[in-house]
Protein backbone atom coordinates (compact mmCIF):
# COMPACT_ATOMS: atom_id res chain seq x y z
CA UNK A 1 0.00 0.00 0.00
CA UNK A 2 1.05 3.59 -0.62
CA UNK A 3 -0.33 6.50 1.39
CA UNK A 4 -0.70 10.04 0.05
CA UNK A 5 -2.19 12.98 1.86
CA UNK A 6 -5.00 14.90 0.21
CA UNK A 7 -2.50 17.72 -0.29
CA UNK A 8 -0.03 15.41 -2.09
CA UNK A 9 -2.80 14.05 -4.30
CA UNK A 10 -3.89 17.60 -5.12
CA UNK A 11 -0.31 18.53 -6.07
CA UNK A 12 -0.23 15.60 -8.48
CA UNK A 13 -3.65 16.24 -10.01
CA UNK A 14 -2.97 19.99 -10.27
CA UNK A 15 0.25 19.21 -12.17
CA UNK A 16 -1.62 16.77 -14.42
CA UNK A 17 -4.29 19.35 -15.23
CA UNK A 18 -1.74 22.12 -15.80
CA UNK A 19 0.27 19.96 -18.22
CA UNK A 20 -2.77 18.79 -20.21
CA UNK A 21 -2.76 17.74 -23.06
CA UNK A 22 0.80 16.68 -22.30
CA UNK A 23 1.98 14.27 -19.60
CA UNK A 24 3.23 15.73 -16.34
CA UNK A 25 5.76 13.94 -14.17
CA UNK A 26 7.59 14.09 -10.90
CA UNK A 27 9.06 12.13 -8.03
CA UNK A 28 7.66 10.85 -4.76
CA UNK A 29 9.86 10.73 -1.68
CA UNK A 30 8.94 9.18 1.62
CA UNK A 31 9.42 6.30 3.96
CA UNK A 32 8.88 2.58 3.96
CA UNK A 33 7.10 1.27 7.05
CA UNK A 34 8.10 -1.87 8.94
CA UNK A 35 5.26 -3.71 7.20
CA UNK A 36 6.45 -2.56 3.75
CA UNK A 37 3.77 0.11 3.33
CA UNK A 38 4.94 3.34 1.72
CA UNK A 39 4.19 6.86 2.94
CA UNK A 40 4.77 9.81 0.63
CA UNK A 41 5.85 12.98 2.37
CA UNK A 42 7.33 14.87 -0.55
CA UNK A 43 6.07 15.55 -4.07
CA UNK A 44 8.78 16.82 -6.38
CA UNK A 45 7.50 18.32 -9.61
CA UNK A 46 9.70 17.93 -12.69
CA UNK A 47 9.59 19.27 -16.19
CA UNK A 48 8.80 16.51 -18.67
CA UNK A 49 12.06 16.28 -20.64
CA UNK A 50 11.02 13.41 -22.89
CA UNK A 51 12.38 13.71 -26.40
CA UNK A 52 9.34 11.78 -27.69
CA UNK A 53 5.81 13.13 -28.02
CA UNK A 54 4.99 14.31 -24.50
CA UNK A 55 1.29 13.65 -25.08
CA UNK A 56 2.07 9.98 -24.42
CA UNK A 57 5.53 9.87 -22.87
CA UNK A 58 7.40 11.33 -19.93
CA UNK A 59 10.88 11.57 -18.53
CA UNK A 60 11.77 13.13 -15.19
CA UNK A 61 14.52 15.72 -15.50
CA UNK A 62 17.75 13.99 -14.33
CA UNK A 63 18.84 17.22 -12.58
CA UNK A 64 15.68 17.09 -10.46
CA UNK A 65 16.31 13.47 -9.56
CA UNK A 66 19.99 13.91 -8.71
CA UNK A 67 19.21 17.05 -6.72
CA UNK A 68 16.60 15.19 -4.68
CA UNK A 69 18.94 12.23 -4.16
CA UNK A 70 21.66 14.60 -2.84
CA UNK A 71 19.18 16.38 -0.58
CA UNK A 72 17.89 13.12 0.88
CA UNK A 73 21.41 11.81 1.46
CA UNK A 74 22.52 15.03 3.15
CA UNK A 75 19.45 14.97 5.42
CA UNK A 76 20.60 11.62 6.79
CA UNK A 77 17.07 10.32 7.37
CA UNK A 78 15.38 7.15 6.17
CA UNK A 79 13.47 9.16 3.57
CA UNK A 80 14.17 8.10 -0.01
CA UNK A 81 12.70 8.16 -3.51
CA UNK A 82 9.86 5.64 -3.39
CA UNK A 83 8.22 6.32 -6.73
CA UNK A 84 7.19 8.75 -9.38
CA UNK A 85 3.99 10.02 -10.86
CA UNK A 86 2.80 10.99 -14.30
CA UNK A 87 -0.44 11.68 -16.10
CA UNK A 88 -2.27 10.02 -18.95
CA UNK A 89 -4.06 12.70 -20.97
CA UNK A 90 -7.31 11.39 -22.47
CA UNK A 91 -6.48 7.89 -21.33
CA UNK A 92 -6.94 5.57 -18.37
CA UNK A 93 -5.01 5.67 -15.08
CA UNK A 94 -3.44 2.38 -16.08
CA UNK A 95 0.17 1.74 -17.17
CA UNK A 96 0.77 1.68 -20.90
CA UNK A 97 3.07 -0.59 -22.86
CA UNK A 98 5.49 2.35 -23.05
CA UNK A 99 5.38 2.61 -19.24
CA UNK A 100 6.27 -1.06 -18.92
CA UNK A 101 9.15 -0.66 -21.36
CA UNK A 102 10.45 2.24 -19.22
CA UNK A 103 10.16 0.41 -15.87
CA UNK A 104 13.89 0.27 -15.17
CA UNK A 105 13.54 0.41 -11.38
CA UNK A 106 11.09 -2.29 -10.30
CA UNK A 107 11.08 -1.18 -6.66
CA UNK A 108 9.52 2.21 -7.48
CA UNK A 109 5.79 2.85 -7.31
CA UNK A 110 4.08 4.33 -10.36
CA UNK A 111 1.25 6.75 -9.56
CA UNK A 112 -0.79 7.59 -12.65
CA UNK A 113 -3.51 10.24 -12.99
CA UNK A 114 -6.01 10.07 -15.84
CA UNK A 115 -6.94 13.46 -17.29
CA UNK A 116 -10.01 13.89 -19.50
CA UNK A 117 -10.52 17.23 -21.22
CA UNK A 118 -8.18 18.96 -18.78
CA UNK A 119 -9.71 17.53 -15.58
CA UNK A 120 -8.03 14.83 -13.50
CA UNK A 121 -10.56 12.03 -13.10
CA UNK A 122 -8.80 9.07 -11.50
CA UNK A 123 -5.47 8.34 -9.81
CA UNK A 124 -4.09 4.85 -9.16
CA UNK A 125 -0.83 3.27 -8.00
CA UNK A 126 1.12 0.34 -9.47
CA UNK A 127 4.27 -1.70 -9.01
CA UNK A 128 6.06 -3.81 -11.58
CA UNK A 129 5.70 -7.57 -11.09
CA UNK A 130 8.82 -9.46 -10.03
CA UNK A 131 9.25 -10.87 -13.53
CA UNK A 132 8.97 -7.34 -15.04
CA UNK A 133 6.35 -8.47 -17.57
CA UNK A 134 3.40 -6.51 -16.18
CA UNK A 135 2.23 -4.05 -13.56
CA UNK A 136 -0.01 -4.87 -10.63
CA UNK A 137 -2.20 -2.31 -8.94
CA UNK A 138 -1.48 -1.60 -5.30
CA UNK A 139 -3.84 0.06 -2.82
CA UNK A 140 -3.67 3.85 -2.78
CA UNK A 141 -4.71 5.27 0.57
CA UNK A 142 -5.61 8.98 0.71
CA UNK A 143 -5.16 10.39 4.19
CA UNK A 144 -6.87 13.45 5.65
CA UNK A 145 -5.41 16.62 7.05
CA UNK A 146 -2.84 15.54 9.63
CA UNK A 147 0.54 16.73 10.84
CA UNK A 148 1.88 14.57 8.00
CA UNK A 149 -0.12 16.73 5.60
CA UNK A 150 1.19 20.00 7.00
CA UNK A 151 4.77 18.74 6.84
CA UNK A 152 4.49 17.83 3.15
CA UNK A 153 7.18 19.47 1.10
CA UNK A 154 6.85 20.56 -2.49
CA UNK A 155 9.83 21.13 -4.71
CA UNK A 156 9.24 22.65 -8.13
CA UNK A 157 11.73 22.85 -10.94
CA UNK A 158 10.67 24.81 -14.00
Amino acid sequence: MISLSRTALKMITDAAEAAYPRECCGLLAGRIGANGDLMVNRVVVSANVSTSDTRDSFEVDPEVRFGLMRELEEAGTDERIIGHYHSHPNNLAHPSERDLAMAYEPDLVWVISAVEGGTATNTRAYKVNDDATAFREIPLCITGNTSYDSALKKTTTE
